[in-house]
Formats: structure tokens, sequence, C-alpha cells
């Protein structure tokens, strides 16, 4: 390996997302990584074609993949091939793999909203007045709707997953490098997902969030763990993402962003020499 290692950073700089600049976010990371990597950015849909020249695919805001469902799966089966590193590692568990984890952990017992994907399983919901109701394959709360009990019976299953409607307090999330906590940020107006505040996470809280870590068992990578408070005052997980989960660095103090930033590059270091 070459004394600065060569890092293909993808990323979609003119993608559009509600309430967030991806751009601005990962050109400052680009630009910390370059304080130790050989670092070149590029398109999602180019990754396959230029990951042989590199140590390392560090994959970040690219935008859902559903949108390139097709180039995104011919990359993941090329990597896996190759044995390229790709960061966060291709094995995650989190929606890096779909939403079959909401499924899972909901059977497991996970403090998680309840989650079906079949009619006969509709009873092991608790009652609400109303259904959210969401592709298996979704992000960004692409394909999301709302139904009450009535219409349940009559959806296309196969392909949607089924949950209670919660009447959160707001929601909050815990952003992880590796398995160490870096910060917390929470939504106070549940009508305003990205409206997001500095939030001081209780010992109880990083509890929570550090089952979904460990459970995920990736060795190396960034996570966001996402919950909501319910009005009785528990935390329910909403979604864990390891794929390309945006960090929304630009409302962290100078400080905090700093300390991140260095955790990557560690994080990333410790990666190539595994």
């Amino acid at each position: 390996m070459p004394a600065r290692p060569r890092v293909l950073f993808v990323t979609d700089l003119a993608y559009q997302a509600k309430g967030r600049r991806y751009c601005d976010e990962d050109i400052f990371l680009s630009s910390r990584l370059r304080d130790a990597f050989t670092v070149a950015l590029c398109h999602p849909l180019d990754a396959a074609g230029l990951m042989d020249a590199f140590d390392v695919v560090i994959v970040r805001n690219s935008g859902p993949v559903l949108h390139y469902q097709e180039e995104y799966d011919a990359f993941r089966e090329q990597a896996l091939a190759r044995g390229t590193r790709v960061y966060n590692p291709l094995n995650g568990r989190g929606d890096m793999a779909g939403k079959q984890y909401l499924l899972d952990l909901t059977a497991a017992g996970y403090p998680v909203i309840p989650t079906v994907d079949r009619p006969e399983d509709l009873h092991l919901l608790p009652r609400a007045a109303q259904y959210v109701i969401k592709p298996k394959a979704g992000a960004d709360s692409i394909g999301l709707t709302f139904a009450p009990a009535d219409r349940l019976a009559g959806l296309a299953y196969g392909d949607i997953l089924v949950q209670p409607r919660i009447d959160f307090r707001y929601e909050v999330s815990f952003y992880y490098v590796d398995d160490t906590f870096q910060y917390a940020l929470h939504a106070p107006d549940p009508a305003r997902r990205w409206e997001l505040e500095p939030y001081e996470p209780t010992e109880a809280d990083l509890a929570f969030a550090r089952k979904f870590i460990a459970w995920n068992t990736l060795d190396h990578g960034i996570q966001r763990v996402d919950a909501c408070r319910t009005p009785e005052g528990g935390l329910l997980l909403v979604e864990l993402e390891d794929l390309n989960p945006y960090l929304s660095l630009d409302l962290l103090p100078e400080q905090t962003r700093d300390t991140f930033a260095a955790g990557l590059t560690a994080s990333l270091r410790r990666f190539l020499e595994g």
C-alpha cells in the first residue's frame, strides 16, 4: 500500500434533498480526509468503473440507491467479487440490506416500532388510528403512505411493511463511527424532521442506541440510529442507517465536526490496516 492510501469518495454533489445540502457535507469530509489520504470524488454511477485504481471506496451522500438500483447492485457484486475494500463494509444488516431488519428486530423483541409484512400478522400490531405503509426498498420517505385499520387487509403485500403510526414527542438520532458514539441531534417538532438541534443523550439513551450498533456487528463504518420518543418517555427505533447516512455536520459546533472528521480518518486507517 502506498504511503498515502488512495480513497475513492463516492458522492452525488448535485443530489437535491429536502432540508439538507448533501454537497456541503461531503466537500468538508473529503477535504479533511485529504490531509491523510489521496482522495478523488466520483458520482455513484462511475464507482464500479473506477474503483480498481483505489485502495478503498467510501460511499457517502450518494442519494437513495433505489434511483439507480441496477447500477448499485452491479457495484456491490463487482466489489465483493474483486475483494474491493468498501467503507462502510458491505455486510451491514441495517438499511444497507433493505428493511428486513425491522421485521427481524420486531420478532426478536427489540425496542423498535412494531413491523409486519403479512396480512396474517396484522393482529400482532398495537391498535392505532392510522398505520404507516412503506416499501421494503424505500428511502427518504419515498413511497410512504398512511391507511386506517379497515384498509390494511386489502393491501398488496409482498413488497411493503406495515407499522402503527406512532404519536411520538420528537425524533432523535445518534451518530457513530465504528462502535464509538460521536454526537446526537433531535428534531423538537415532529412535523419538521430535518430542523435539528443538538441533543445531550442520557445514559439510558446511549444504552438504547448501543443495542442496535452491537446488533449490526459492523467492525468499521458510519452509522446513524434514528429513534422516536414515545408519549410514555421511551425510545423506539425508526431506522438503522448504515449505507450512506446523512450526518447534519453543518449543525454541529466546530470542535464536534473536527472530532468526527478525525474519528473517520482514524477508522479508515484501521480499516485499511486490518
